[in-house]
């Protein structure tokens, strides 16, 4: 039997490489999706020692006019797509008051983590709907905290992603007679990239008690869910939100 194959934006590095990692230990074969016109060093040798096929493609997922060249990569390289993961995205551009919220900063941080995504996964439905597959399916979406708990300072990443998880449960609904699985993931406080500039700041409020589990979130964490959503076997919860935080996101008194 044929491995399924998934694609995961922004799948070079930190939690989209983690799924990538994550599904290709499950028996996946990969499609990154990136900025790079290359894959970084090592990312092939990296999947391939896990006993998967890679194939990469450069894209910008704000770029709606990617999104059919990477469809085409997929399943020109494995025949099929089986799981979507969701991953690319970016934080606000300026930490600030939101009354000096700028325009082109809305613009760029929706039009990646919102429009992007959305029309992405349009397009990737579309594709699982028109080729038969032996295999689960699945389109999985990182959020984040983030589309619940508001942050005045960066309130246009906070809009993205709720749009998002609006998309997601839409989605789900549309997508289930179809044995599709859509899934919301919420990280919280993940160590990677986008939150290295800010280490000493949560280091001391996970230290005071912010998260209830007492440490970072690891991409690791992320990838780990990935891929237990993407084999099937929770497909009967499609719709569902997976909170990935350490139970940061629990209302407390």
């Amino acid at each position: 039997m044929t491995r399924p194959a998934a694609i995961i934006t922004g799948g070079a590095r930190g939690i989209g490489l983690a799924c990538a990692e994550a599904l290709a230990d499950v028996g996946f074969n990969i499609v990154i999706a990136d900025l790079a016109e290359k894959p970084p060093e090592g990312l092939v040798e990296n999947i391939t020692a896990r006993g998967a096929k890679l194939t990469y493609a450069q894209c910008d997922i704000a770029d709606l006019g990617c999104h059919a060249a990477l469809v085409d990569a997929a399943k020109n390289a494995f025949g099929h797509i089986d799981c979507l993961v969701n991953n690319a995205g970016v934080g606000a551009m300026v930490r600030g008051d939101l009354l000096e919220l700028k325009p082109e900063n809305f613009d760029r941080t929706l039009g990646i983590n919102l429009r992007g995504t959305v029309f992405l996964s349009q397009a990737v439905a579309k594709t699982m709907l028109a080729t038969p597959s032996a295999h689960a399916r699945s389109i999985i979406t990182v959020t984040s905290v983030s589309a619940e708990m508001a942050s005045p300072e960066r309130s246009e990443y906070c809009m993205s992603k709720a749009g998002l998880s609006m998309w997601v449960k839409n989605l789900a609904l549309r997508l289930a007679p179809e044995g599709i699985g859509v899934f919301e993931l919420r990280p919280g406080i993940i160590r990677t990239d986008m939150t290295a500039g800010v280490t000493a700041k949560y280091d001391a409020l996970i230290d005071s008690g912010l998260v209830p589990a007492k440490r970072w979130g690891e991409a690791s964490d992320i990838g780990a869910v990935v891929a237990t959503l993407a084999t099937g076997k929770l497909g009967f919860s499609t719709g569902s939100i997976i909170n990935v935080d350490g139970a940061l996101s629990v209302p407390r008194l």
